[in-house]
């Protein structure tokens, strides 16, 4: 796939997650066949203001290449003067976000809340696209509510505002991530733009994958919360579309290594008190289904250390 100048390898990217999709995730999942990845999303006020957690927020590294920063807001004006930040971090393309439903996103008019007003929605792209020479993104919903999908509407605002690839959460804000997610939506969208469509929703396996491209037509996909605790999906997806198989999941005992060295790499980066509480949540994804874990779950909730962490790892490996 190419989005504008920009080509893309391989068959799956990782979608920007909110408190998820650090740095170290990003990386992890490049290092397991991640085509390309998203930064967390950044807010366009936030950068016009100097706000210093947003800049950490924009730092990328070789090792997720390419790699794109995504920005949020509801001003024109505002989001084009914010990208004169966010190019010193050097992205390979500028994302939009038009898809969050979180409450304090949607309150302050941004992220989903902009499908609602499509004409603002469209000259916010058209000035972002304006002000820099990289490509730029959208990631959107099919519509603020089911009464109210204007997904083709949107796309074809988008694209005539000069945007190099439409990625489609097929969820109205409504829905938020309940399934199953609208295929047909993401079909239609593809066959009403002539630019590169990402699908995105509910891929967890391989075969939702193939189902997505062969379902709808689009050009790339996007997995969110199919990669939490998993980022081996990555391989699993380009093994299944290039071989018809794939290999098995890792072992329990391969899993808890794979969350140690995460853990490690986070506490590195954030210090061991922070690292270790961001690494709480990942810890629940890494140990979900596997048998004897549930029995572990408040622990691994509140886990306050690297050490304990490793006495829980030992745990699990000797119950599965």
């Amino acid at each position: 796939m190419f989005i504008k100048d920009l080509r893309i390898n391989g068959f799956a990217a990782l979608a920007p997650m909110a408190g998820v999709s650090d740095i170290v995730f990003r990386e992890l999942c490049v290092s397991f066949g991640a085509a390309y990845t998203v930064s967390e999303m950044v807010s366009a006020k936030a950068l016009t203001l100097g706000d210093k957690k947003s800049n950490e927020l924009m730092r990328l590294s070789d090792n997720e290449r390419p790699s794109g920063i995504q920005i949020f807001g509801n001003d024109p004006y505002t989001l084009a003067q914010s990208v004169n930040e966010v190019i010193k971090y050097s992205p390979d393309f500028i994302d939009i976000n038009m898809g969050c439903p979180a409450p304090k996103i949607v309150k302050n008019h941004s992220g989903s809340y902009l499908l609602k007003e499509p004409v603002l929605a469209e000259e916010i792209v058209k000035k972002v696209v304006e002000s820099t020479s990289l490509p730029v993104t959208v990631k959107m919903r099919t519509g603020y509510d089911e009464s109210s999908k204007n997904h083709i509407e949107m796309a074809k605002r988008f694209e005539a505002a000069g945007v190099g690839a439409i990625t489609v959460h097929g969820r109205t804000r409504e829905r938020m991530y309940m399934p199953p997610a609208d295929l047909d939506a993401i079909r239609e969208v593809k066959k009403a733009v002539n630019i590169p469509v990402i699908g995105n929703g509910d891929i967890f396996t391989p075969e939702d994958a193939k189902r997505m491209y062969d379902y709808t037509g689009c050009d790339f996909i996007m997995i969110g919360r199919g990669a939490q605790g998993r980022p081996w999906i990555f391989n699993r997806i380009n093994e299944y579309l290039t071989t018809g198989s794939y290999s098995p999941d890792p072992s329990n005992e391969e899993k808890m290594s794979l969350m140690l060295e995460h853990s490690k790499r986070i506490c590195e980066l954030r210090g061991e008190r922070n690292g270790i509480c961001e690494m709480r949540k990942h810890a629940l994804w890494y140990t979900k289904g596997i048998r004897g874990s549930n029995q572990l779950r408040n622990r691994f909730s509140t886990v306050k250390s690297l050490s304990e962490l490793n006495e829980l790892a030992d745990i699990v490996i000797k119950n599965g």
